[in-house]
């Protein structure tokens, strides 16, 4: 099978990628989670004028009829009933207040002398209809529709949802997956290490990319280079699990056997190969149940790269989150390239005094050096090339 072009890759994996459920949650348990309904206004936004400013509230007929002292009739805070003026008339308002009845303009208390009941407004004061006054229904009418199923939720979200009084909201299941690290040589942290073994990484670093982006429900587990052993376990959290994803055993040696249990398991090969650096041996499959199966190069650079290429927004796209704009930095300083493969290159972003995305290419020492991963902000997306990239040249970003 000839080795895919990174977007060849994901071209087929968003492909087979199944539509997650949807769920009711409490509000609590919505942050970052995937809106699956459109959200309506259940009233007026705002649902009544409403002062902007502390000040006097004035019907703007008195002042253009040349109105510039006003009886105080009355003080209105935020949350109480409005009060109402009548002619050469005020309200002390609040911010946040209802506008008073027979008034339609604030002016500011920093313009306004108070004395004997009575409030004179500065000379020099510039006074316009409607000014100060945020208008009933001015940002969405009731039953106008605030938020749309697909939006990530973040704080913004969160406020709009409280404010038309959604205790629960419908979003997107997270699916669960289990991540499996396999080789003989690992060995999970607290646990005795010989000098021929190493920790096991790649399964946090998959479980800590997954949980921060709110993208599934993880289980870890470390296999043995052993056929039996691996076809046993991967059946069991295949049954137990929406998508699997495996690092290492899915290259040419003698014990990378992950593509031969999958497919012993009955596993479909939908690709083995991408053009690509670092992560070249690649698989992709789906299992008889239609579960997506990723197998990833054992390397960690290896397994965090396509990770963040493919397999995050494969998720996304199961969990109906709108599709993100690409995102796009300028090198700051020339990147090594590699003539017949994509090449990914780790950086630290920056910007420039005009306000350019910068990215400082950090270059690891081998795609095993995880260890220089640390303090970067992701990777850019280099095409094929046999000369160096220069600084300034503009690629596509994938944050971690």
């Amino acid at each position: 099978m000839t080795p895919l072009t990174p977007a060849e890759a994901e071209a087929l994996i968003l492909e087979h990628m199944p539509r997650f459920p949807s769920q009711e949650e409490p509000l609590a348990g919505c942050l970052a989670r995937v809106l699956a309904e459109d959200v309506l206004a259940d009233r007026d936004q705002p649902p009544f004028d409403r002062a902007t400013m502390d000040g006097i509230a004035i019907a703007y007929r008195d002042w253009e009829a040349g109105t510039r002292g006003f009886h105080i009739v009355g003080t209105q805070g935020a949350g109480a009933p409005a009060l109402s003026a009548g002619p050469a008339q005020c309200v002390e308002v609040m911010t946040g207040a209802m506008l008073p009845a027979g008034t339609d303009t604030v002016i500011p208390v920093e313009r306004v002398e108070r004395s004997s009941g009575t409030a004179t407004v500065a000379a020099s004061a510039a006074v316009k209809r409607r000014q100060f006054v945020h208008d009933r229904a001015s940002d969405r009418p009731a039953g106008s529709v605030v938020l749309t199923a697909g939006t990530k939720i973040g704080a913004p979200e969160m406020a709009v949802l409280a404010s038309v009084g959604r205790a629960t909201a419908a979003v997107a299941a997270l699916p669960r997956v289990a991540v499996i690290s396999t080789g003989d040589e690992l060995v999970d942290v607290g646990e005795p290490l010989a000098p021929y073994q190493i920790r096991s990484t790649n399964d946090r670093a998959l479980e800590a990319a997954l949980t921060r982006n709110r993208a599934a429900v993880v289980t870890r587990a470390r296999l043995p280079d052993d056929e039996a052993t691996l076809a046993g376990a991967i059946a069991r959290l295949h049954d137990r699990s929406d998508a699997l994803i495996l690092s290492g055993g899915v290259s040419m040696g003698r014990f990378d056997l992950v593509p031969g249990v999958l497919k012993s398991l009955g596993a479909r090969l939908v690709f083995h190969g991408v053009r690509q650096r670092p992560g070249r041996p690649m698989w992709f499959g789906v299992s008889a149940a239609a579960k997506p199966i990723f197998a990833l190069p054992g390397n960690p650079v290896s397994t965090l790269v396509c990770a963040t290429r493919f397999i995050l927004p494969a998720l996304r796209t199961a969990l109906g989150e709108r599709p993100r704009a690409p995102e796009l930095a300028a090198l700051s300083t020339p990147s090594e390239c590699s003539p017949e493969l994509t090449y990914f290159m780790p950086v630290k972003l920056s910007s420039s005094a005009a306000g350019v995305l910068l990215a400082e290419p950090r270059a690891t020492n081998t795609s095993g050096d995880f260890v220089s991963l640390a303090g970067t902000d992701g990777f850019v997306e280099l095409p094929p090339r046999r000369d160096a990239h220069p600084a300034g040249t503009v690629a596509r970003l994938y944050r971690w």
